[in-house]
């Protein structure tokens, strides 16, 4: 997936990205990885990762972290349940109590979305700055 043009290596305030995480139970660090290195573009500076506590000790998540000394964030699914957010989706909603984890918490902390969710294999990722 091209990054968009002028995607920011920070936010316009020079602070961290945040990458709201969604995935399967059971996914490596490899997968989050290659799923983050899909939308941020080489050399971005600083990263902090973001997704409902459910899954913040999750082994690929922690891994992930762990790699590229970036912290994680758990957020219970009633916080990420009152962050409106671009596309809900109600298959998320029935399985977590949320209907968004990745642009939720990439939201929950301020900032605006500048990459909305995407796919990336069993991980969802999307960026606010």
């Amino acid at each position: 997936m091209p990054i968009a043009e002028g995607f920011p290596p920070t936010s316009p305030r020079g602070d961290v990205l945040t990458v709201g995480i969604g995935a399967m139970s059971g996914v490596s660090a490899d997968e989050v990885l290659a799923a983050v290195d899909a939308v941020l573009p080489p050399g971005t500076a600083a990263v902090r990762l973001a997704t409902v506590d459910c899954r913040a000790s999750e082994p690929g998540l922690t891994g992930a972290a762990a790699r590229r000394g970036w912290p994680l964030t758990g957020y219970t699914a009633a916080e990420l349940s009152r962050v409106p957010v671009p596309t809900p989706s109600t298959r998320v909603a029935a399985l977590v109590g949320t209907p968004s984890v990745a642009e939720a918490a990439a939201l929950i902390a301020g900032g605006t979305l500048v990459m909305r969710k995407t796919v990336v294999g069993r991980v969802t990722v999307a960026v606010s700055a």
